[in-house]
């Protein structure tokens, strides 16, 4: 298949949906994009109804260009990742991965132009992580949460307000940023720099106020962007956690029970703010991001110190900050209700506390004058105690 073939297929799928996220290429399926959430097969011309290995290959392999890592990361570990720019119409971060002797490709298009905050909607959280000079910030969630779309955001309110140098060490690149005021040196990880710990390490020779560093994997990533953010420098990442004090335990999970003494007195030095994302489902048929957003306040600090205990877990300190700008899923999830964004039953099955939300929205439901049970035709009964009296 010629470069020319597969980039027109690319083309006709990006088309066929405005929304389209992802473009899954499964053997045994049909070509299909991911819109909102859901896999929509796309029809093409002249038809494919079910791909075969020999046609899933092909795709691959134009994908990977050729590239020797990539492909020994494909033969060795049984899946690598990428990017492909399609012209000027659209840009993929790219995972070619086998499942049954057959390779699969999964593309995840990237926004050609980098959101701001006020356009993402971020909590106003975001734009104090923005004018942080030093420490660590984490943004967690599943994968395709947006997670990276944030951080964006984040640096792009940096860049056209301050003159620093910018590194970020990503897997691969996903958003290009101008040159405004800030400078960017954007280093993809294979091509730039062969692992994260290494990239960080090398960052720190490069002279820059602010480090990205696209996915914090491993116990030696974590270590040096901590010493990083103790040198003076910002340092951002991600991690696949679902609330914030897991985020925390994650990171302590990493280090010996000998050094875990240390770690938390590190970890309370440095870390700054940790937003966590999860995607739900609108009303509208689309989705809305939700956030838990945890500041490093003076019980955040005792607790990542000392420990959790009654009465002073992640959970209960995040959801009594909220007027210093923290906030729990479930806080945000109860506003997105009473905002009418989701339905009751979306906003229950997606809580971390099916109580406290359970709660929540019978006081919105109560305010707006709707009822908050379904028990209906109760009556006291007169005769109770009445009947089968003893007579005497």
């Amino acid at each position: 298949m010629r470069r020319m073939d597969f980039d027109r297929i690319l083309e006709n799928l990006v088309r066929s949906h405005e929304e389209a996220s992802d473009i899954n290429i499964t053997v045994g399926k049909p070509f299909q994009v991911e819109s909102y959430g859901r896999l929509v097969p796309i029809s093409l011309h002249p038809p494919i109804e079910s791909i075969t290995p020999f046609q899933a290959e092909l795709f691959a392999l134009n994908i990977l260009g050729g590239q020797r890592r990539l492909l020994n990361d494909l033969v060795v570990h049984g899946s690598c990742d990428s990017s492909y720019q399609l012209g000027s119409m659209a840009r993929f971060r790219v995972n070619v991965f086998s499942q049954r002797g057959s390779f699969s490709t999964v593309m995840r298009r990237l926004p050609t132009r980098v959101p701001s905050i006020e356009e993402l909607e971020l909590p106003d959280a975001f734009h104090k992580m923005a004018a942080e000079k030093n420490g660590i910030i984490l943004v967690t969630g599943a994968t395709g949460s947006g997670k990276s779309t944030s951080l964006a955001a984040v640096l792009n309110e940096i860049n056209g307000r301050d003159a620093v140098h910018v590194v970020t060490l990503e897997d691969p690149v996903e958003f290009v940023h101008k040159q405004n005021k800030a400078t960017f040196n954007q280093r993809e990880l294979g091509t730039d720099f062969d692992s994260f710990a290494s990239g960080i390490r090398a960052a720190l020779r490069q002279a820059p106020k602010i480090i990205l560093v696209g996915e914090m994997r491993d116990r030696e990533t974590v270590e040096i962007a901590l010493s990083a953010a103790e040198t003076g420098h910002l340092v951002l990442s991600t991690l696949h956690t679902v609330d914030a004090g897991l985020t925390v335990n994650r990171i302590l999970g990493m280090y010996s029970l000998e050094e875990e003494r240390q770690i938390r007195l590190r970890l309370a030095d440095t870390l700054r703010w940790v937003a966590c994302q999860r995607l739900l489902p609108d009303k509208t048929g689309g989705r809305v991001a939700a956030f838990e957003i945890m500041g490093a306040n003076l019980r955040v600090k005792e607790s990542i110190l000392n420990g959790e205990s009654e009465g002073k877990t992640f959970y209960e300190i995040i959801e009594g900050s909220r007027p210093f700008g923290m906030m729990t899923f479930d806080q945000f999830i109860s506003e997105l209700f009473a905002r009418e964004i989701i339905s009751e039953e979306t906003a229950m099955r997606y809580a971390s506390k099916k109580s406290v939300v359970g709660r929540a929205l019978d006081q919105i439901k109560s305010a707006r004058g709707q009822k908050t049970t379904n028990i209906e035709g109760l009556a006291l009964d007169d005769d109770y105690g009445k009947r089968g009296e003893i007579k005497r």
